[in-house]
């Protein structure tokens, strides 16, 4: 096989792995995001429609339909638009994981 047949297929092997990787992270973003103010459900990277009641995460985070975070060891916090908090209780900003900080 000739070197720009190999460079080739590497190159279409590598450019279908990046699109199946990008839907695969998608239909794990789900969870609530603030936008806009409102609280938004969201599901494989969509917002699906406003969120109708309190939810609690898989950490044992609540979520409030304000936006206020109730953390199972008593922390407290305010969401900010586009910030989403996952269905494990992970927070994300910009499609990037991000730490929870204490409200005083």
């Amino acid at each position: 096989m000739s070197k720009h047949r190999v460079v080739t297929l590497v190159a279409v092997a590598l450019l279908a792995v990046s699109v199946l990787a990008s839907r695969l992270l998608a239909a794990e973003m789900s969870g609530v995001m603030m936008k806009d103010g409102k609280m938004m459900m969201m599901k494989d990277g969509k917002a699906t429609g406003p969120m109708k009641h309190e939810m609690t995460m898989g950490d044992g985070t609540k979520m409030m339909m304000d936006g206020t975070m109730k953390m199972k060891d008593g922390k407290e916090m305010h969401m900010k638009d586009g910030q989403m908090m996952m269905m494990d209780g992970k927070m994300m900003e910009g499609g990037k994981a991000m730490k929870m900080e204490k409200k005083y």
